[in-house]
């Protein structure tokens, strides 16, 4: 029943759930079938129930893959993007934040500057500014940054004007670093562009998203899907690839069926600021933590208090130039899955919040089951071998008493096999799909190696997919219990640059899934061999995942199937000019500091330059008598002992307190003056 393309919201939105019901209603009727053929079972109606629920999860993918294949196809019909917006008299001024906490400053640097050289090449004409919003505790990163800083402003002088602000405490992570820069500083600005520390963006995709922004003054929000890159482990280039061939028509499937109605993803969009401001403050959640207290995945939470005002969030599928980094290893990937994991299972504080849309509570519905599935896949695998093992114990009756005919065993075979099919055809398809549309357009076939590399490329993500999908259940699985009995998880930054996982790493991280696969293959094996062999491609994974996990983590694997072709995608291929940018700033980072060398701590007491820097930018406030006597103890401390005697925040309140700096600048070079007299 397919919806026409010019079809109303409302109409597409309910056409996807008739077909996601009818269907899911059509599986759970099949299996109910077979599991009925002697009566339902307590155990039973457990299987049938969680197999409805996961298969209306993939279900729904499935149908917006579908549907956002033939939109994408359309689109490559026309040989173009739909960017027209119309002319506005008067542009909004537009501002890039950045809200960064102990990142690489050499890396933040090197891709703001890539992303401002890709905007001034398109002339602007001054609507737009830029702000790195640091909440960073470590002092030689803080001051790191503003060297950063100081070079990005002298070398965007006249252009963009680029600016550096540093929060003394993280108070409310990273909503509430954005929520710091709206009260202070949101009032000069129509429009803002949220960045991660990571994420780079094409002049021509800003401005045309400040265009749309001007165009339509009920749009609150535009999403730009941000494409993974630059990272060369074989695990970050299988996800790039994946990302680059089946992302496009899953985010065409999202703009048709949602329209307004979309989400935010928290970086690499527009942001009206007026109503951002006016109706996106996050509350407080009552209880403590994991699931009280700051809400930590704010962007679902940001996007549906803008639809309940009545705004629009679309997203601008059909826009390129949105770029970030996937996590180079399995482990970096599972490590930042369990801050998502448990910001999302928070939504179910928020879901039934009064006034929210329905799409909106959906999002923040899909985004708990986004995790729950896994532990609900986890469930649905022990209860069938449970039922197997019930059912190999389980002998036959071929004579009833009272019937004058033998009861003969009814087979399902077929049923279970259609099953089967049709649930492995819903989950691999959107995969077919993605490169159907690459054979649809040579230049983007070409970009990802061919038709024959590009197909070796879909087999190989597919394998790895089959294989890594187990290990990723059974962290999140493991995340779940952990948040339900109360652990809460501590923010710390990412990993962004490729790192080979060690085997200590990687035993650590796995053994468990190991010993698990170990004892689930043995006791299937032994008492429900029929199951085992059923089981395996589920423990293949994990029985793999130390040696899995390394081999993926490991870059040169990842560059010698690149240079075969392979995980080929059209950044590596053919890179955008803003990429070739990032590259260029990043080739031409400073030196990391050699050892012996001052610390950047202890060059900011030293040298003029960067002390005056530092404390131009610190904000003056008065201090109570205890807290300027502490500061005085701590630099007598330090005149004694130097500066290995401070911890880090101590040596962060010195670096806050700008009469402390200038102190312990002055009796610097008294003392270098004196010994220069001596």
């Amino acid at each position: 029943m397919p919806a026409p393309a010019d079809a109303p919201p409302r109409l597409r939105r309910q056409i996807l759930l008739l077909l996601v019901l009818a269907s899911t209603a059509a599986a759970a009727l099949v299996l109910g079938t077979i599991l009925a053929a002697e009566g339902f079972s307590l155990l039973e109606l457990g299987i049938l129930f969680l197999f409805s629920a996961l298969f209306a999860w993939i279900n729904t993918a499935f149908w917006i893959s579908l549907f956002g294949f033939a939109a994408h196809l359309r689109r490559q019909a026309r040989r173009r993007p739909d960017t027209t917006a119309a002319h506005s008299d008067r542009p909004g001024a537009t501002a890039l934040v950045m809200p960064i906490y102990n990142e690489d400053p050499e890396r933040v640097a090197a891709g703001l500057r890539a992303t401002l050289d890709s905007l001034c090449a398109q002339q602007p004409e001054g609507r737009f500014d830029a702000y790195l919003l640091s909440d960073t505790t470590d002092p030689d990163i803080w001051l790191a940054e503003e060297l950063a800083w100081s070079r990005l402003n002298r070398e965007f002088a006249g252009r963009v004007s680029v600016f550096y602000r540093h929060r003394p405490r993280n108070l409310a992570r990273k909503s509430g670093n954005i929520a710091d820069f709206c009260e202070s500083w949101g009032y000069r600005y129509d429009y803002m562009v949220v960045l991660d520390a990571d994420s780079v963006m094409s002049g021509a995709c800003l401005i045309q998203l400040a265009e749309r922004m001007d165009a339509n003054p009920q749009v609150g929000l535009i999403q730009v899907p941000p494409l993974p890159v630059l990272r060369e482990s074989l695990f970050a280039r299988s996800q790039q690839f994946a990302s680059s061939v089946y992302g496009p028509p899953f985010a065409a499937g999202l703009a048709y069926w949602l329209e307004g109605d979309s989400n935010y993803w928290g970086h690499n969009a527009i942001i009206r600021v007026a109503p951002f401001i006016e109706h996106c403050g996050l509350p407080e959640l009552p209880g403590r933590e994991p699931f009280g207290g700051e809400i930590l995945s704010h962007d679902f939470v940001e996007a549906a208090l803008l639809r309940r005002a009545g705004w629009e969030v679309r997203l601008a599928d059909d826009l390129g130039g949105s770029f970030e980094e996937p996590p180079p290893t399995l482990i970096d990937h599972a490590k930042r899955d369990r801050r998502w994991c448990q910001g999302n299972l928070q939504h179910l504080g928020v879901v039934a919040a009064r006034g929210l849309r329905p799409l909106s509570r959906l999002h923040l519905g899909m985004g708990v089951m986004s995790y729950l599935s896994s532990l609900l896949w986890l469930l649905l695998l022990a209860l069938s071998g449970l039922e197997a093992w019930r059912q190999a114990g389980t002998e036959h009756s071929y004579f009833i008493e009272g019937d004058l005919f033998p009861n003969w065993p009814v087979s399902y075979a077929f049923e279970a096999t259609t099953l089967l099919a049709i649930t492995l055809a819903i989950l691999y398809l959107p995969k077919v799909m993605g490169y159907l549309t690459l054979l649809a357009d040579r230049q983007r076939l070409a970009a990802h190696g061919g038709a024959l590399k590009a197909g070796l490329s879909v087999a190989l993500e597919s394998l790895l997919s089959i294989l890594l999908a187990p290990i990723l259940m059974l962290f999140q699985s493991g995340f779940i219990v952990s948040i339900l009995a109360g652990r809460s998880v501590r923010w710390a930054p990412q990993q962004r640059d490729d790192g080979e996982t060690s085997w200590h790493e990687a035993v650590a991280a796995h053994g468990g899934h190991t010993a698990l696969a170990l004892l689930a293959g043995g006791v299937s094996y032994a008492f429900i061999p029929e199951f085992f062999w059923w089981l395996t491609p589920v423990l293949a994974g994990p029985l793999l995942s130390i040696p899995l996990s390394r081999l993926t983590s490991r870059a040169d694997v990842g560059r010698r199937l690149r240079d075969r072709g392979l995980f080929l995608t059209p950044c590596e291929s053919a890179p955008p000019d803003v990429l070739q940018r990032l590259t260029q700033a990043l080739a031409a980072r400073q030196p990391a500091a050699t050892p012996g060398e001052p610390s950047l701590f202890e060059q900011a007491i030293s040298d003029p330059f960067l002390n005056a820097l530092h404390r131009t930018l610190l904000e003056r406030e008065p201090r109570a008598k205890s807290e300027r006597l502490r500061l005085d103890g701590l630099i007598a401390r330090l005149q004694e002992g130097g500066a290995g005697g401070l911890s880090r925040d101590e040596k962060r309140d010195l670096l806050c307190d700008p009469t402390s700096m200038a102190t312990l600048h002055a009796l610097a070079w008294q003392a270098r003056e004196s010994a220069a007299a001596g």
